[in-house]
């Protein structure tokens, strides 16, 4: 409940008010429009499912005035061109993470660094509640995106065919991450070999022990079925994924003081959900995995966080220290 309140919270902090746009046809009618909302994961995911909720919702809040479409599996672009779309008005919706968009502002990178965060209601205390977190919704909006809310996406944790029970277990282990500064630099500071691979050949590279181990959140390694080739699971938590939903600023103009009212109020409502939804699978899915013989272990996250201190040295070198002043404000 907490965590929902959370995000409900954010749509007090974001939401414009509503009497500066029009309806584009006063006094008379609402006027018909469809939203397109494009994303990278497929059908199967809560992502998905978030969306549906989020036409359903939407259809309801504006007397059927609003319809959603939604375009799953990367159709209208990898979610770069998305995001790019969205600020243009050429695509009406998006998700995006925080950090994610560090690409555009890039002060913001940090929200994708190891162990920035405790968990996701820190994260979220960062955004709302601190001085520094609600000037990025300024700049992000003037950049032509507004935020309507945010959802928690998962939380990455590292599968090993040996256990990890601290930090000192992790060195020299051959780490498999994507090749993203933040998960190669989760690899060095935490005393691994990174070892970035396409994501198709993870499987048979733990098979093979051609890598002892990798990181992704719960869901993902569910989806890929490595327990079947990693007997350990170490909960390291050592990167928070957000999803935020992001309307264009120039399409949001458009609609009627209901309508953005109506599209909002949807789209916390399956923020939150989205958010349930991730929530419910993790706590599930470590019990799934102690069923098929898995053994999870909690490490201590401070040294890691401590190890992975010349990442903030840097950042503070470049951006000043004002976003890492405000994630200590909010722990």
């Amino acid at each position: 409940m907490k965590k929902i309140l959370v995000i409900l919270a954010i749509a007090v902090a974001l939401v414009m008010p509503l009497m500066a746009n029009g309806s584009s046809e006063q006094g008379g009618a609402e006027k018909n429009v469809t939203l397109k909302i494009g994303f990278q994961a497929n059908t199967s995911s809560n992502e998905y499912k978030a969306a549906e909720l989020l036409a359903q919702k939407a259809k309801e809040y504006s007397n059927g005035t609003i319809t959603v479409e939604i375009f799953p599996g990367g159709q209208l672009g990898d979610d770069r061109a998305m995001i790019d779309q969205v600020a243009a008005g050429a695509l009406d919706m998006v998700y995006a993470e925080t950090g994610r968009l560090g690409l555009w502002i890039p002060e913001l990178e940090i929200f994708g660094y190891p162990f920035a965060f405790d968990d996701f209601d820190h994260l979220m205390r960062t955004l709302t509640e601190t001085e520094y977190g609600k000037g990025i919704y300024a700049k992000l909006e003037a950049r032509g995106w507004k935020v309507l809310a945010n959802a928690y996406n998962g939380t990455r944790q590292t599968t090993s065919n040996r256990p990890i029970n601290s930090i000192n277990d992790m060195k020299g282990m051959k780490l498999r991450v994507p090749n993203a500064a933040a998960n190669l630099a989760f690899a060095k500071y935490s005393g691994a070999a990174a070892t970035p691979m396409p994501f198709a050949e993870v499987y048979l590279a733990l098979k093979t022990n051609a890598v002892d181990g990798q990181e992704n959140p719960l869901s993902t390694i569910d989806a890929q079925k490595f327990y079947e080739v990693q007997k350990y699971c170490a909960l390291t938590g050592h990167i928070i994924n957000d999803n935020n939903y992001i309307i264009s600023k120039i399409v949001f103009d458009k609609l009627s003081p209901a309508q953005q009212e109506a599209i909002t109020k949807a789209t916390v409502e399956a923020a939150a959900f989205h958010t349930e939804c991730f929530q419910k699978d993790e706590a599930a899915l470590l019990e799934s995995f102690r069923g098929y013989g898995v053994t999870i272990t909690t490490p201590d996250k401070a040294p890691f966080r401590a190890a992975c201190a010349p990442m903030y040295d840097e950042y503070a070198a470049k951006y000043g220290d004002a976003a890492i002043k405000a994630i200590e404000e909010a722990r």
